[in-house]
């Protein structure tokens, strides 16, 4: 085991089987830290070298908020970069044999950085080749619930053979080859990039990786990330109105990720539940997105 897994203990892993198809969660951040398909990983390692996480859950931000906080009422609080969700501890809530759901509430932790009441349930799914990701986020305070929330999931690249070159995204639609830039912090710029797109597909090279590719408002619901002989891991989206390509120059993985909302407008201000693309709940009512991550083999 890698060495910057061997701090998780076996209480602190959820294991799931279908088959062929595994995956081990974490109660921490309810995030998937491994997902095989015949043996073979599929999930970024998680090495803190280059990044972390493996496929964390984004919530209730997406993003750097402006200034690092969040106003609520005349009260600021602040507000990590892709929320806390990533770094909470979850409980398992069910378990059966290829599922599982595990949730997070309001504490007083949370509260320090977002005053409200919440249940947020990752409920997760294996099938032959796939793994699901439900994302439940329901309101039990009495007023809205001003949210968003994301996925982060991330791959090796190279995918398959022996280096990066010829992999590519495939989208499910033609999407505009200008995306916002990113400005100091995270937040997103009013300019924009050119990326190379050339009609659906997206070559990739270390070099677009200076910062995020964002796709708002995207029209695909899917991307495909492929490797030269075909081999690809398909992520199907539902809720999730923004995707989003990262990577960083001279680390060995790819990121796919659909978001709810999104980070902050470098001139953005005011309150959190009017900022751009947040969700309002309103109390008692639960918001649901979800997930599929899909293995496809290749000519190998």
């Amino acid at each position: 085991m890698p060495e910057w897994n061997r701090t998780r203990t076996a209480a602190e892993l959820i294991h799931l089987a279908a088959g062929d198809t595994t995956t081990a969660i974490a109660l921490r951040g309810a995030e998937s830290v491994s997902w095989q398909v015949d043996w073979r990983e599929l999930l970024w390692r998680g090495d803190p070298q280059h990044w972390e996480f493996h496929a964390p859950i984004l919530f209730p931000r997406v993003g750097a908020s402006s200034g690092g906080v969040v106003q609520v009422a005349d009260e600021f609080f602040p507000m990590p970069q892709h929320g806390f969700a990533r770094r909470a501890a979850f409980r398992l809530i069910e378990q059966n044999g290829a599922s599982a759901r595990l949730r997070l509430c309001d504490s007083e932790a949370t509260r320090e950085h977002y005053p409200f009441e919440f249940e947020l349930d990752a409920c997760y799914r294996l099938g032959p080749d796939s793994l699901r990701l439900g994302l439940e986020v329901t309101n039990t305070g009495d007023r809205d619930l001003p949210y968003a929330i994301g996925f982060h999931p991330a791959f090796p690249w190279p995918l398959s053979g022996t280096g990066k070159g010829g992999h590519r995204v495939v989208f499910e639609a033609e999407e505009s080859d200008l995306v916002p830039e990113v400005a100091a912090g995270g937040l997103l710029a009013r300019r924009s990039r050119r990326v190379p797109m050339n009609g659906r597909k997206l070559p990739l090279s270390p070099e677009l990786f200076a910062e995020a590719m964002v796709f708002l408002d995207a029209k695909s619901r899917w991307m495909r990330f492929e490797a030269p002989d075909g081999a690809a891991i398909l992520m199907q989206t539902e809720g999730f109105p923004h995707l989003a390509v990262w990577s960083r120059p001279t680390a060995p993985f790819l990121s796919l990720e659909c978001w709810s909302g999104h980070a902050d407008w470098e001139d953005a201000s005011g309150q959190l539940g009017e900022r751009a693309s947040m969700t309002n709940l309103r109390p008692r009512q639960t918001g649901r997105h979800a997930v599929t991550l899909r293995w496809e083999r290749g000519r190998g």
